[in-house]
């Protein structure tokens, strides 16, 4: 059986001025796919999902969509109405079990409604739509959706909110709403690793069909089984996961660069006969003559080229390099950093990893100074030179263009053994091609301005890199080639991130911070971490099962030989009472389950369900408890 088509773009064409973001492009997305987007930053992949989405519109070429789809979209930089608090903000799908849901909350926060006849009515009619549209269990997915990603207070004012909580806000919406059809734009930035890893097993479960953008390696390669890449104006598509991409990719790169010197050779050939100037007369000769044009152009397109290897020139470390003795640090009564103490080595590359607002910032803050300690002391070696690439970025002037900002750093970039790389040719390195060079900071996307802001902290050649989410809005191909970067540098790095792909590359141990003020350095990376995690949980829970065992054991007295004449009376007692309550239990739920009961009924049979549930685990348990003596 053929699977559903969701949508299906046709031929599409996308222009802003003189730019051609994609030219005649084909692509279909059917039930039950999970495909990943690649492409480079400023190359239109959020262009794409906006026109799949219907947010956008081609310059040619049609999008169609199964009907009745029910398509949910999730930008990367969310929007709400201010004016709205959380709940409000959640519930503004327009859908009929939103609305009811509404007015039932509405009705039950509103202590005049139980004092008169119309307003118990009203609350009767609505506990009938709630049933009828199995609105309770909605609620339910609400709150667990909540949950996992902490978002409590749902009369908390959306101005209020964080750029980071706003995403978690949106993100929760869209799953909230179950659709058919899900297109998700860096649906991981603002998330901690936690949530990553819920969300990522949430969406391996449902079954669900979806479209993202992701430069998160570890997220793409177990929720999607299908990768489309953007490149060059067209689309490869790839049916497989992300090893399975990287693969075939490099296998295609191949037959290119083979087929392109074919082209080369043939070219050389053809120019050789345009040069001794053959007049058209025939049909043969007319058609050479186009072919010759059309191979030009095609060996003419610039190439994908692959960064080589570089090495920064650092200021050499000095045998002191960074030493924190106690430190401790106290917001709002609270020790953020609670008497942490370490000394760094050379070449030191440590991850930091933990919930969001659990000091992480504050710890990068004391090393670099930027705060004082309310107690202990941070010693910094002589010939230290920070580089620290913050989270939210630095202000450059929006009409400078971006060659420009980088020479106002340096025109030259010193490297290891007498060699420098010219600010032009650093741009290059780091996937700023030429034409770019004289783009306005204005113009670029909000990736193409962090990896700007990424390159004025690696010329100054510091000697300790500190990076706090550095993979925030970066494509895939400029994480690849910083992180072939960072793996030759030479200096201390200290990274803050969520990229578990990332930490795994280039991280030697990690300061895991489990709660605000506790922090632990682990010697490993993070999949170490996790597996070690794993490892105790599952001790963890194999010794409280054996623990319930031997309690249970020892509670039995070992002289006794059968029951008691009085335990036996309450053994037949217990036999004869429980089948009775099962089926009371039995019939109360289909009650309950068939809708017939009004309000009042509905409560009190819910209440006695309860009751009953509640009692028959205290009879089974001690049913179990006599019958061994049987």
């Amino acid at each position: 059986m053929e699977p559903i088509n969701y949508i299906q773009a046709r031929e599409v064409t996308k222009a802003y001025g003189e730019k051609v973001l994609f030219q005649g492009i084909s692509v279909s997305i059917a039930q039950g796919q999970k495909v990943a987007l690649i492409a480079r930053n400023g190359t239109g992949k959020t262009t794409l999902l906006n026109i799949l989405s219907g947010l956008d519109t081609p310059d040619e070429g049609i999008c169609t969509y199964r009907n009745g789809l029910r398509l949910a979209y999730l930008p990367q930089e969310p929007g709400f109405d201010p004016s709205l608090n959380i709940s409000d903000a959640l519930l503004s799908a327009d859908n009929e079990q939103t609305r009811t849901i509404k007015a039932y909350e509405e009705l039950i926060s509103d202590p005049d409604t139980a004092q008169n006849v119309t307003g118990k009515k009203s609350l009767e009619e609505i506990m009938l739509r709630m049933d009828a549209l199995q609105a309770w269990d909605y609620e339910q997915r609400v709150k667990q959706v909540l949950t996992k990603l902490k978002i409590s207070s749902l009369k908390t004012p959306v101005a209020s909110l964080s750029g980071g909580q706003l995403k978690r806000l949106a993100l929760a919406k869209v799953l909230i709403e179950e659709p058919d059809f899900l297109l998700l734009d860096e649906p991981t930035n603002h998330l901690d690793i936690e949530m990553i890893e819920w969300l990522e097993g949430f969406f391996s479960r449902q079954k669900i069909t979806l479209l993202m953008v992701t430069h998160d390696r570890y997220f793409l390669d177990a929720v999607c089984n299908e990768i489309i890449e953007l490149e060059n104006n067209k689309l490869h598509t790839y049916k497989g996961n992300y090893a399975y991409f990287l693969e075939k990719k490099q296998a295609r790169k191949v037959a290119e660069a083979a087929q392109n010197e074919k082209s080369l050779n043939l070219l050389r050939k053809e120019t050789d006969w345009m040069r001794r100037s053959p007049p058209a007369r025939t049909t043969k000769s007319k058609a050479r003559i186009q072919s010759y044009h059309h191979l030009k152009e095609e060996t003419g397109k610039p190439q994908e080229s692959t960064a080589g290897e570089i090495r920064m020139d650092i200021t050499r470390l000095g045998k002191k390099i960074l030493e924190l003795v106690n430190v401790r640090k106290i917001y709002d009564n609270q020790r953020v950093v609670d008497d942490f103490s370490y000394v760094f080595k050379r070449g030191e590359r440590v991850g930091i990893v933990g919930p969001n607002g659990t000091g992480k910032s504050t710890l990068v803050n004391l090393i670099t100074q930027s705060i004082r300690p309310d107690a202990g002391k941070v010693v910094t070696g002589e010939t230290i030179q920070f580089g620290y690439f913050r989270q939210e970025g630095i202000n450059v002037d929006p009409n400078k263009k971006v060659i420009e900002v980088i020479r106002d750093v340096a025109d030259h970039i010193r490297l290891a053994k007498d060699y420098s790389m010219s600010a032009a040719q650093f741009l290059r390195y780091f996937n700023f091609p030429n034409h770019m060079h004289h783009d306005l900071v204005e113009n670029l996307s909000g990736g193409e301005k962090r990896r700007l802001y990424l390159l004025t902290i690696l010329m100054r050649n510091p000697n300790f890199l500190i990076l706090d989410e550095p993979t925030n809005d970066l494509d895939i191909d400029t994480l690849n080639i910083l992180e072939d970067f960072l793996l030759t540098y030479p200096g201390c790095l200290m990274i803050v991130s969520h990229d578990r792909y990332f930490l795994d590359r280039l991280a030697d141990h990690l300061f895991v911070f489990r709660a605000v003020g506790d922090i632990k350095d682990f010697p490993g990376n993070y999949t170490d971490f996790r597996m070690q995690q794993k490892q105790r949980s599952a001790s963890a829970s194999s010794e409280k099962k054996e623990r319930k065992t031997q309690q249970k054991r020892s509670n039995r007295p070992s002289e006794k030989k059968k029951l008691s004449y009085k335990e036996q009376k309450e053994f037949e007692a217990l036999e004869s009472e429980i089948p009775v309550l099962e089926e009371e239990k039995a019939v109360l739920l289909k009650k309950m389950n068939e809708g017939a009961l009004n309000p009042e009924e509905l409560t009190k049979a819910s209440v006695r369900y309860q009751e009953i549930d509640q009692i028959l685990d205290i009879k089974t348990d001690r049913w179990l408890e006599l019958s061994e003596w049987v």
